[in-house]
């Protein structure tokens, strides 16, 4: 089994995040290594604010009930459980350069990098899209 897992994110609503997040903290916790590009809209999982109100997509609404009763934790604990397990977050240097963003409009602890930081990491890494 490969060690390390590269997650590209690049959409960026709550089912995306669940999706990101619950591979990364799975394969984390079996001790792989994990890296997750966040691009264009998937920055939305790690802005300061965004994280805490990604939009349920439309005609989803009734899982809101099912997450609770499910005792799923929320975004904002996800990306703490992932980063406490050493997942590494790189937000995408050309995106945030052209949205006007700065690594402090995002969670603590993120690197700033370009496709080349994070190919250098995927390159013998089972690779992901969400």
């Amino acid at each position: 089994m490969n060690k390390k897992v590269a997650i590209i994110a690049s959409n960026g609503g709550l089912f995306d995040a669940y999706k990101v997040f619950n591979i990364a903290t799975a394969a984390a916790s079996m001790d792989q290594e994990v890296a997750i590009f966040f691009t264009f809209e998937g920055l939305n999982l790690i802005h300061k604010e965004a994280y805490q109100q990604l939009p349920m997509p439309e005609g989803k609404e009734h899982f809101a009930e099912g997450f609770t009763k499910a005792n799923v934790p929320a975004i904002t604990e996800l990306v703490e459980i992932a980063q406490d397990l050493g997942v590494k977050f790189i937000g995408c240097q050309m995106t945030m350069d052209v949205m006007g963003l700065e690594a402090s409009d995002f969670v603590d602890g993120i690197e700033v990098g370009g496709a080349v930081s994070f190919l250098e990491f995927a390159k013998d890494a089972t690779t992901l899209t969400f």
